[in-house]
């Protein structure tokens, strides 16, 4: 199969054709500059300081937080030793024993009894979304639709507390410093929905809203012990989004019907907009820029030519797909998700996605008209009237109207709870609308107070991120060659430098939409944010560090 690929024309003109591209750029004065820079760089001070800085270890390794951590697993222990002899105990094992007694002849069986419980949890997670559109669109279950996710989340959390009750599993006692950032963030909003509560159950909505699934960084961080449990959860969810993708481009070949508010009446020449599961393209294409780098990194983490061909068409699939979703916001938290997996994998991105986005402009009208559209008078008009720029100066003058320290209260305005529960008188100068605007919102529902610790953990996210992929460029690997695509084979930088990109992306997004609205989508996002933290900082290297 690799050496078909090999042969085949497509990949015999894209080898001749770089080959050429790469002997041109090293004789121009543009590549001598580059590599001057870049040898300058190697023997600089910079370089120094941004290593030291990357290279420290997590400080919350050493901190109260760490030390009661470690009394609480010990207390874990102790139950466990008492559990170990009880009746419920045995009573499970006992279970445990028939049902493999039962199933040991069958092939299904088998495949699953393979996997240890933990795992298939983590795989579960990676189907967030799918799992989410079957209970509660398609079978519409009703009261087991409304609270699936937190009997979910309580799962998860009984999972931790029996492995290392049992001690199967020591990761209780982990310690980050972003998860004593989202610890502070969740006592803030807890703080500030008892000062600020015109309205208790939806000051108590509100709060669940913004914090219930960050709880899903301390489960899955806890719930990881091997590097096949991370890829159980990485590849089932950039499986599941590259199926969707399937799904979005399919809907585009059949051009589904959207409502007519999805386009304006300048934008004629969009004939539809994707958006799969998800029943948003906004979201769906969020979801995409969160999963593309994640698959980019199979080119470089995969040592076979096939399944770099295979993660190439994969790529192409998603980025074809976010274009379908004609959104705009999703289009610029990609080009910032290549440009950082650019700097950290392989430069020759940047220059591929430049002349990508010019074919694109020049082939595809609605997609430049859509882009084109946003420098026109109509859309200052309709952006004035009902778009944007109306909806944050509401939220902010809603902000200084009440307490800008204290917020104007968790959801009281800007997202699904404040739309749900519409309380106040609407008027000429006041109506109830989402926000299109992550950071506003939170800004407008918490004041400068909660909004200043949010955009702390972001900034831990950043760093922590930063600081994983360095280790894993540290750690020595099998070499193959030189180029990008051959010296990472194996490697977890491209996989760590794949999510960070993608959670980045998004991150950029919320800017224009309430991206993280969404509970899977803030789920995704705080899941693979611990994937990142124990890729970093929990995970055995297999070999020492180069020198």
């Amino acid at each position: 199969m690799t050496e078909i690929i090999k042969n085949s024309i497509f990949v015999r003109l894209i080898v001749f054709v770089y080959s050429k591209m790469r002997e041109y750029f090293s004789c121009s004065a543009l590549g001598a500059l580059a590599k001057t820079l870049h040898e300058s760089y190697l023997q600089s001070n910079t370089r120094k300081a941004w290593e030291g800085f990357c290279g420290q270890p997590d400080a919350a390794e050493f901190s109260i937080y760490k030390k009661f951590l470690v009394i609480i697993e010990k207390l874990l222990h102790v139950i466990g030793s008492w559990l170990e002899n009880s009746i419920i105990y045995k009573v499970i094992v006992g279970l445990k024993s028939i049902y493999l007694k039962i199933t040991k002849n069958s092939a299904l069986f088998g495949l699953i009894n393979s996997m240890p419980l933990h795992r298939w949890f983590l795989v579960l997670f990676g189907m967030y979304l799918p799992i989410e559109y079957i209970v509660r669109d398609t079978l519409n279950l009703g009261i087991l639709a409304s609270v699936w996710e937190e009997l979910f989340i309580m799962a998860g959390i009984a999972l931790i507390l029996w492995r290392n009750c049992l001690k199967q599993s020591n990761s209780f006692a982990r310690a980050t410093t972003m998860e004593t950032c989202l610890l502070l963030y969740m006592a803030a909003g807890a703080l500030l929905m008892m000062l600020n509560r015109p309205f208790p159950s939806i000051a108590m909505a509100g709060y669940r809203a913004q914090v219930e699934y960050v709880v899903w960084f301390f489960i899955i961080i806890r719930l990881i012990d091997s590097l096949e449990d991370a890829k159980a959860l990485i590849w089932g969810f950039t499986g599941v989004v590259f199926l969707l993708s399937l799904h979005g481009i399919y809907q585009y070949i059949i051009a589904v019907p959207i409502p007519s508010s999805w386009v304006s009446q300048t934008e004629a020449g969009v004939r539809t907009r994707v958006f799969s599961l998800t029943g948003s393209p906004n979201i769906f294409g969020s979801l995409l820029v969160m999963g593309a780098p994640s698959y980019a990194a199979l080119m470089y983490y995969c040592k076979e030519g096939w399944k770099k061909f295979l993660a190439l068409c994969g790529v192409g699939t998603m980025c074809l797909c976010i274009l379908f979703t004609f959104s705009r916001g999703s289009w610029v938290g990609l080009i910032v998700a290549i440009v950082i997996f650019a700097m950290y994998m392989d430069k020759r991105l940047l220059g591929i996605m430049g002349m990508g986005m010019a074919a694109v402009l020049v082939a595809v009208p609605s997609i430049t008209s859509r882009l084109t559209y946003l420098f026109t008078n109509d859309y200052k008009e309709a952006s004035a009237v009902g778009g944007r720029a109306l909806r944050w100066e509401t939220g902010w003058n809603l902000l200084h109207e009440n307490s800008p320290w204290l917020g104007f209260g968790l959801g009281r305005f800007g997202g699904a709870v404040a739309m749900n529960n519409q309380v106040l008188d609407k008027t000429e100068e006041f109506s109830y609308f989402y926000m299109d605007n992550y950071y506003l919102k939170t800004l407008v529902e918490m004041g400068y107070s909660g909004f200043i610790v949010y955009i702390v953990c972001l900034i831990a996210f950043v760093i922590l991120s930063m600081r994983v992929v360095y280790r894993c460029s540290r750690e020595r690997v099998y070499t193959y060659g030189e180029d990008a695509l051959t010296r990472n084979i194996g490697s977890m930088k491209p996989i760590a430098a794949g999510l960070f990109a993608g959670l980045t992306g998004v991150l950029v997004h919320c800017y224009f939409e309430n991206i993280f609205e969404e509970p899977y989508m803030m789920a995704y996002f705080w899941g693979l944010a611990a994937a990142i933290a124990w890729l970093g900082f929990f995970r055995t290297p297999g070999e020492e560090y180069r020198k």
